[in-house]
């Protein structure tokens, strides 16, 4: 699979295409005054607890509180406390050697919130998710610092390694190397990306993630609530950070300091790649050039259209999103239950690219074609989890269920994306109707009526081509020459591509616009 990046700066920000294959699965934005971006730390005040629903608000600088439950709190929420104060009163200038903090004991998981964050203290809390609609921000405690190949959690010296790494022994000399290296007090998470690399690299990733605890030790010094800490990487460098791999063949963007910051990251993480990095710069848009445009008007309207002619119908309401799958005129045999087969697998896939490139989050209830045969509906389960399989977001696929309704949960962490593709007609206004050609024709013979009794001469009228040729057609017997024997007078008759059906417009013979 070759993977491209694709990067557009634009004055209001960042907007980034994810291409599998030349298809887009994934668009983001990062605007240029992004605030409360997942991954991002602040030090918070409580400002309420809440003992009804276990959760405390706090103030992180949002204009509503942010929200923190208890089973976001993690185990070594008092040691988290701890720290934040100390770091915020420490005098020495080099600040206090974290390897000799004294952890405190971890909190049990049927607590109060009340017994940990009594007093309303000053808290050191990282967005989880991003403020969506009404909501405020979500916070956890369970700080974790990503790199390439670990991820860094303080207040614990557990070292585990992803599941995804299926051979044990390669599972067990990770687990060697990463706890010989990593210092007192820190937990490690060994990513997947780091199956096969050896101890420098590994050491690397660990020494920047430690450096980067020992940037917020010292921002927090003298810090008061609210205040941002520590922001997450730019949403160019955690994207490369997360998906870099060797099915990537190419990352291209518009602008000198992004090309710049991305050829020096991947050089920095992965030399032998750097030179699939490139400026644009030829003058056409770069989302037109690699065809992101024209994907992105054809993938975010109500209808999807596939192929083979199936289409899906995706509905969104407060509560949940609906899709619906219709096969079209799709037949790929005489057989109705192959072609239900045929057809939901291909909704399938594209189901499963909808969900990453909206990032639709919550509950989404698909309706597929009705198969009767247990075993075709076993296939469709199977396919849609292997297509869901690169999805970066936590999901479940649930069975199809004895309505041939299958439901599926996707883990929110942002707004979903929503491009309206629709406009108002500019001819009608949303009407829906517009002046008949024949009042068109008379309202502009009208206009040069007057025009020419007030003195203008050798007048040129400007419209859509449309009507361009019906004014023209016939040459001797057209409606542009009878105008010229009526009046006596020149007239010339110039097309327009970007005048709506019924605009016209007059010019003198110096070319400047006739206002009436």
């Amino acid at each position: 699979m070759n993977k491209e990046l694709i990067i557009n700066a634009t004055p209001q920000g960042v907007e980034i295409a994810l291409l599998e294959d030349k298809k887009l699965v994934e668009l983001h934005s990062e605007k240029s005054d992004a605030r409360f971006a997942v991954g991002d730390l602040y030090l918070g005040k409580v400002k309420k607890l809440i003992p009804g629903l276990n959760a405390a608000f706090v103030d992180v600088g949002f204009e509503k509180d942010a929200f923190l439950h208890y089973t976001d709190l993690s185990p070594y929420a008092r040691s988290l406390l701890k720290f934040t104060q100390q770091a915020i009163t420490d005098k020495t200038p080099e600040g206090f050697d974290f390897s000799q903090f004294q952890v405190e004991p971890e909190i049990i998981k049927t607590g109060k919130i009340n017994e940990v964050l009594n007093g309303k203290p000053n808290i050191l809390v990282q967005i989880l998710k991003e403020p969506i609609a009404a909501k405020g921000p979500r916070l956890s405690c369970e700080i974790s610092l990503p790199g390439r190949f670990v991820v860094l959690t303080p207040f614990n010296d557990i070292v585990a390694v992803s599941r995804k790494i299926h051979s044990s022994e390669e599972r067990k000399r990770l687990q060697r190397i990463v706890e010989s290296i990593k210092a007192k007090n820190f937990g490690v998470i060994v990513r997947t990306a780091a199956e096969g690399k050896n101890t420098a690299e590994l050491h690397e990733d660990l020494s920047e993630l430690q450096a980067t605890w020992k940037t917020i030790q010292q921002n927090l010094k003298g810090a008061t609530p609210p205040a941002k800490i520590l922001s997450e990487q730019t949403k160019t460098t955690s994207i490369l950070r997360d998906l870099l791999n060797a099915d990537f063949n190419r990352i291209v963007t518009n602008d000198k300091g992004i090309y710049a910051d991305a050829k020096s990251y991947i050089q920095r993480i992965a030399p032998e790649k750097a030179d699939i990095v490139a400026l644009h710069g030829n003058g056409t848009p770069i989302f037109d050039q690699f065809g992101v445009t024209k994907q992105v008007k054809g993938s975010f309207g109500k209808t999807v259209n596939m192929n083979s002619g199936a289409y899906l119908i995706i509905e969104h309401t407060e509560a949940l999103h609906v899709i619906d799958v219709n096969s079209g005129y799709k037949s790929v045999s005489n057989n109705q239950e192959q072609n239900a087969l045929e057809t939901n697998l291909e909704a399938a896939e594209e189901i499963s690219r909808q969900l990453r490139l909206r990032d639709i989050g919550g509950i989404i209830v698909v309706d597929f074609i009705d198969m009767k045969l247990p075993e075709n509906k076993k296939k469709l389960l199977e396919a849609m989890e292997e297509f869901m399989r690169p999805d970066r977001a936590k999901h479940a696929v649930l069975p199809i269920s004895k309505f041939g309704i299958m439901q599926i949960t996707r883990q929110r962490m942002r707004p979903e994306v929503n491009i309206n593709t629709q406009e108002v007609c500019p001819s009608c206004n949303g009407t829906g109707k517009i002046s008949s050609t024949l009042i068109l024709e008379d309202e502009i013979e009208k206009n040069l009526g007057y025009l020419f009794t007030h003195n203008h001469r050798n007048l040129t009228v400007v419209v859509h081509p449309i009507v361009h040729a019906y004014l023209t057609k016939g040459w001797l017997f057209s409606k542009a020459s009878k105008w010229k024997r009526k009046y006596s007078q020149s007239i010339h008759v110039k097309p327009n591509t970007n005048y709506h059906l019924t605009e016209f417009r007059f010019y003198d013979s110096n070319g400047e616009e006739i206002k009436l």
